[in-house]
């Protein structure tokens, strides 16, 4: 990744924090067509979406600029958190998409419509050096962080039950970090993605990430849409394209610093 994220600990925990919880910070938008697309977003996933100052950065934002370019179509990402996104999609007035490293999920394409897939991702455990942990099963006893709502919570429900107390579900993945930081909790189950930015971020923490294929699979994200949008057909032949013409493979180096897989997200659809 070429662009740095806040180094210090407790600066970062409290700048996620309060971008998350925040509306009316927006990214560039484009200025090629007449329809407009107002995106809601969380943005406290960096490196996929963050507040830097005032402005949304992320690869996500780079690679829907991307595809808004190719589609010619006006468009606005605004920070709202996690919650609201999801409420004010599904309704579909205010906000007609959400922008925000959302996994397409069945049960979520019951209340939602997706566009094709767009990132390949999975779940990961954080640790402090020298824990025990070192599976997502043997978490079954231990004190463990979420963010509510997501795919980790919904993987550590059926792993430790939905309603075992020390599973600890956080408004944000900024909180869950801090719950870990802070000793709440022996371990941290979040997108890979945030958990390698925050452990590169943060080498004085002395913290691990462990992948677990067997227990954690592949999942992908989308851009979620209120049931029947009529923005999916207007936008997956753009996200197609970009993936295609090499656009997307740029903004993935960009950020990643290597080569993403693009014929196993195309095949994904």
């Amino acid at each position: 990744m070429k662009k740095k994220w806040a180094v210090s600990a407790l600066a970062a925990f409290l700048v996620l924090a309060m971008a998350g919880c925040g509306s009316g910070n927006k990214a560039d938008s484009g200025s090629a067509g007449g329809d407009t697309i107002k995106f809601a977003s969380d943005a406290s996933y960096a490196p996929m979406e963050y507040m830097d100052t005032d402005k949304i950065k992320g690869f996500d934002i780079d690679f829907i600029k991307a595809v808004m370019e190719e589609a010619g179509i006006d468009y606005t990402v605004t920070n709202t958190g996690w919650d609201t996104m999801l409420s004010s999609v599904k309704q579909g007035t205010e906000y007609q998409a959400g922008l925000s490293s959302v996994s397409i999920t069945d049960e979520r394409k019951e209340t939602y419509d997706y566009s094709i897939p767009y990132f390949e991702s999975t779940n990961m455990i954080m640790v402090k050096e020298g824990s025990d942990i070192k599976s997502a099963l043997d978490l079954k006893d231990k004190k463990v962080a979420v963010q509510a709502a997501t795919t980790a919570d919904e993987l550590m429900s059926g792993i430790m039950g939905v309603d075992n107390g020390n599973l600890r579900r956080f408004d944000s993945n900024a909180v869950a970090l801090m719950e870990l930081n802070k000793g709440g909790a022996d371990a941290v189950v979040a997108d890979i993605a945030i958990v390698n930015e925050y452990i590169k971020n943060n080498p004085d923490e002395k913290l691990t990430g462990i992948i677990d294929k067997e227990n954690f699979g592949s999942e992908y994200y989308g851009i979620l849409y209120p049931k029947g949008s009529e923005w999916k057909a207007k936008l997956d032949p753009a996200i197609k394209k970009i993936i295609e013409n090499g656009k997307y493979t740029e903004i993935y180096k960009t950020w990643f610093g290597e080569e993403p897989d693009t014929q196993t997200l195309l095949n994904a659809e």
